[in-house]
């Protein structure tokens, strides 16, 4: 059932099954539906601003700050690498509007101005960070920094993120449209959110991706059918193409599984919080990913460098439009779909009507 996942009809192939992970659950019970690999560590790349807005969430829930709250743009958060908003010191923006700006550009400076706003500093947000992991059960996580810049001891697992979207699902449901937002405009500025899923793929409403080279292509990704939700994770895909599709997979066979039928005839799989995990060092895909053999360097933001990716033709729009018949002549689901992107801005109010950012 489940070896469409691993090779599929659309031509795209899996080169080293043992170097990723994959895992499906549903939000509501918890039960596991496939897993491949999901107790092993992994560095998780911008994944890590899923637990950047918990911890930030958490902090508005107890009256620590508020969504309308200016936070400044400190110097260090200056100094971060791209990808990024790119704002000068001294600049402020609201709570609300960070998290935005984390959730559809994966900007690296507003991850530190959100860690520095909670915190005070990158460390002491890194502190609550594994609290609320311990907390949570994420037996295998560790932070650093609140972004997901490569770092040794940044480490996760597809168990520990799955817990950790479940949580997020959960806890924060009035908070839910932060991790499927179509995207972001500033003045002449409009970022697509990096999860192709949303728009495209039918149910899709969360959560985020990430990439560095030692992680690979990494995806945690939500979607709800008929009132059931599942929160579907890929780590080390080779391209966003590709984790993409498999995310799609996992979330097409989880909703198959979960229907009913011959589902009793699965084995049980347990839930997310009891798959064991696996004592062994992250493995490190920096070569695979960023080596001289690629054509062009993998990047977080490939998918707008290539749009072919995902196109109607793409491995990953085949897949799609086995979904659904075509409504129209075309592509089976139009980037239209996904909605128009939402305004943000520094400061503490909205640009005038025609002012320029």
């Amino acid at each position: 059932m489940w070896a469409g996942i691993l090779c599929t009809a659309s031509g795209v192939a899996v080169d080293k099954a043992a170097a990723e992970a994959l895992l499906v659950i549903e939000v509501d019970s918890g039960r596991v539906l496939f897993a491949q690999n999901a107790g092993n560590p992994w560095y998780p790349a911008s994944v890590t601003k899923l637990m950047t807005t918990y911890v930030t969430l958490h902090a508005v829930k107890e009256g620590r700050l508020t969504l309308d709250e200016p936070l400044t743009v400190s110097a260090n958060a200056v100094a971060q690498a791209p990808v990024k908003m790119g704002f000068r010191a001294g600049t402020q923006v609201t709570v609300d509007n960070a998290l935005k700006m984390l959730m559809v550009k994966s900007a690296n400076d507003i991850a530190v101005v959100l860690a520095e706003g909670v915190a005070g500093s990158i460390e002491n947000f890194a502190d609550q960070m594994n609290w609320h992991a311990r907390r949570l059960g994420m037996v295998q996580s560790s932070f650093v920094n609140p972004n997901g810049l490569p770092a040794d001891d940044q480490i996760t697992s597809a168990r520990d993120l799955a817990i950790l979207a479940r949580a997020l699902i959960r806890e924060f449901p009035e908070y839910d449209y932060y991790w499927h937002l179509p995207g972001i405009r500033m003045g002449k500025m409009v970022q697509r959110n990096y999860n192709t899923l949303l728009g495209r793929y039918p149910g899709a409403d969360g959560m985020k991706t990430g990439f560095i080279c030692a992680s690979g292509f990494n995806l945690v990704a939500s979607a709800t059918r008929d009132g059931k939700r599942l929160v579907a994770v890929v780590l080390g895909a080779p391209s966003s193409a590709v984790r993409a599709l498999k995310a799609a997979q996992l979330l097409e066979r989880g909703f198959g599984s979960s229907a009913g039928g011959l589902s009793w005839l699965m084995p049980s799989l347990g839930t997310v919080e009891t798959l064991q995990p696996v004592n062994a060092p992250p493995p490190n895909l920096r070569d695979e990913m960023c080596g001289g053999h690629r054509k062009r360097p993998a990047t977080e933001d490939e998918d707008e460098i290539l749009p072919a990716n995902t196109g109607p033709e793409s491995p990953y729009g085949v897949f799609l439009s086995s979904l659904n018949p075509p409504k129209a002549k075309g592509a089976l689901l139009q980037d239209s779909n996904m909605g128009e992107p939402v305004l943000v801005y520094t400061g503490t109010k909205p640009p005038a009507p025609g002012a320029v950012s």
